[in-house]
């Protein structure tokens, strides 16, 4: 299939499909008119890749994770492969730790439940510009 149809099938750009090829995580091979052919297994790849981008997954660990499951699986992966998902994955989970931590601390100052030991001065003073009354 041509790149357009992978387009359609897949819903992913052009210009993003010629980045996983210039990336290694797809092939294609090249018709007598320079056009690129897929095979039809590249929507699969492609709705993968997709979905691992998504996870947090960079291109460069992509093109380490692409061998073990494009075609009969058989590829080798590194040594460390498993270990730098992980570490993507913790990554994440500290992310969603400070996330949440943040949005703790707006809701306790929306809520009323946390209040600043210095917006009482300031308030009284009159700190917080002119009276809105």
């Amino acid at each position: 299939m041509r790149i357009g149809e992978l387009s359609e099938a897949t819903g992913v750009s052009t210009r993003a499909l010629r980045y996983y090829e210039h990336e290694g995580l797809i092939t294609s091979r090249r018709r007598p008119n320079g056009y690129r052919d897929y095979d039809p297994d590249a929507v699969e790849m492609v709705a993968l890749i997709q979905d691992l981008f998504a996870a947090g997954l960079s291109s460069g660990l992509l093109r380490d994770v692409m061998p073990c499951v494009a075609g009969d699986g058989a590829g080798s992966p590194p040594a460390d492969l498993l270990a730098r998902v992980e570490q993507v994955r913790d990554d994440l989970l500290r992310q969603e730790e400070r996330l949440r931590a943040r949005r703790e601390t707006l809701d306790d100052y929306l809520s009323g439940r946390r209040r600043p030991a210095r917006i009482d001065a300031l308030v009284s003073a009159d700190a917080c510009g002119p009276d809105r009354t």
